[in-house]
């Protein structure tokens, strides 16, 4: 059983058992997570699909590790003007661990 979820923007495709970093949510190290915005669910050859979302349909989580990812370095030049910025950035992140799809 698989299905595809939204979150933070972006749509995942997971199974249970799972190990996910998704964008950064406010929950505590060990809480578990519900994830309701769901847009497929597929078991073998049977799929349903939501128009956008599934009704009824769920994600089960648990909240592993919260951390930072990769630096990102960021540099702007303009030739000949004598301008030169940088900059860097880390994106937070969640790791879940996917318990289980309901639905």
């Amino acid at each position: 059983m698989y299905a595809v979820i939204k979150t933070g923007g972006k749509q995942y495709k997971v199974a249970p058992g799972e190990k996910l970093k998704v964008e950064l949510l406010p929950a505590d190290v060990g809480a578990a997570v519900v994830i309701d915005q769901v847009l497929m669910v597929g078991d073998g050859d049977s799929v349903r699909l939501g128009q956008p979302m599934l009704a009824g349909a769920t994600v089960n989580a648990t909240v592993l590790a919260h951390g930072r990812g990769d630096k990102v370095k960021i540099f702007k030049m303009r030739r000949r003007k004598h301008y030169q910025k940088h900059q860097g950035h880390r994106q937070g992140f969640t790791e879940l661990q996917i318990d289980g799809i309901v639905g």
